[in-house]
């Protein structure tokens, strides 16, 4: 049987698992879940309470959570390594990896859901992507629930938004001054901390590569587009490496 990634087209969790995956020349199976409805299918596959995605079916092993999942990749393929050797380059990409993953992974989340689910028509194919057609018209026509559930469980208000923007532009000041200059984040080569980089914030410069109808500028929350066009020289650096890396 194929290693299986069950997913959502639109997290960007998944599209750090995604990106580990072609880096390492590993064939799959994308099995795309609706968010809200993936419940009963993680639950059997894990046999555990939470119900993150991703997770990864390797011939019978069930890896969870992006983290865990390059883990097992590195492993079952050293080939292509994805840690630097040398020990403090390790110890830095890895230290990297779990602040993008504590910090720019939630902040990306909530700032973004924050401002789209402003847009039913806009929101709705991107949850739905990878999924049978009519979910999004499913999503449309009960909408105002679930906006409301996605609010309450994953605290997206005005107050946890304009947290989550401080938290990333200081994250993107931060990358793109090391991406400037030629770097890396971790010694002198690509490693999962760069790609965790690249991956999280993908949302905000909405690559061409990821599995969902991203809308046009013009169909953009005002705020959001707003937030998009001043930001432009911090975003421009990382979507010119995630392009040029993956």
């Amino acid at each position: 049987m194929p290693v299986q990634l069950y997913q959502f087209a639109i997290s960007h969790f998944s599209e750090k698992v995604r990106w580990a995956l072609d880096y390492k020349g590993v064939s799959y199976q994308p099995v795309f879940l609706l968010p809200g409805m993936h419940v009963k299918t993680i639950r059997g596959l894990t046999g555990q309470k939470t119900t993150s995605v991703p997770v990864l079916v390797d011939n019978g092993r069930v890896v969870q959570g992006s983290g865990a999942i390059l883990d097992h990749l590195d492993g079952l393929f050293p080939e292509r390594p994805m840690l630097p050797e040398e020990p403090n380059a390790k110890a830095t990409a890895l230290a990297w990896e779990k602040r993008l993953d504590d910090e720019a992974g939630p902040a990306v989340r909530t700032f973004a859901y924050h401002h789209l689910l402003q847009r039913p028509k806009v929101v709705a194919p991107l949850l739905a992507a990878g999924t049978p057609f009519w979910n999004q018209y499913l999503l449309r026509l009960g909408f105002s629930r679930v906006d409301e559930i996605m609010r309450e469980r994953l605290a997206i208000n005005e107050k946890t938004a304009a947290q989550s923007q401080k938290v990333i532009e200081t994250l993107l000041a931060e990358i793109t001054a090391i991406y400037r200059d030629g770097a890396f984040l971790a010694g002198d080569r690509f490693s999962r901390a760069d790609l965790t980089a690249g991956a999280l914030f993908s949302p905000l410069f909405m690559p061409s590569r990821y599995p969902v109808p991203w809308p046009k500028p013009q169909r953009l929350p005002p705020d959001l587009r707003a937030w998009n066009q001043h930001n432009e020289p911090v975003l421009t650096p990382m979507a010119q490496f995630y392009r040029a890396n993956r």
